[in-house]
């Protein structure tokens, strides 16, 4: 079983998606903490969608391609797409974000799930 970590990038295989949700092999942030995610009797993650199509919206963090996060392209974290997700579904890791998106993906998910 693959052990995703906190704040890590992954390939996903989304495939089966139903209606509007992701699909095909697409990147997603994991945010699950790394107790469970590390935990080989729990097989599932906690993600979110990342795309190359964004909009201008406060849930929509703009990524810049780096050498840490492994992406090819400015790509989108849609937080308002969380998902709980098989491990099953990871493919391979293509980087880790960096600290300094943290903050604007914490008040992205806050003001998405309503919390605080």
């Amino acid at each position: 079983m693959k052990k995703p970590s906190y704040f890590e990038l992954w390939y996903i295989d989304w495939n089966p998606s139903r209606g509007s949700e992701q699909s095909g092999v697409r990147p997603a942030l994991i945010i699950q903490n790394d107790l469970a995610n590390h935990n080989e009797k729990y097989p599932n993650t906690i993600v979110i969608a990342v795309s190359t199509k964004g909009k201008p919206v406060s849930f929509h963090i703009e990524i810049t391609p780096s050498q840490d996060n492994g992406l090819k392209d400015i790509s989108y974290v849609k937080c308002e797409q969380v998902m709980t997700i098989s491990k099953e579904r990871l493919l391979n890791k293509i980087g880790i974000l960096e600290n300094t998106y943290k903050v604007k993906i914490d008040k992205a998910l806050n003001k998405t799930l309503n919390i605080g």
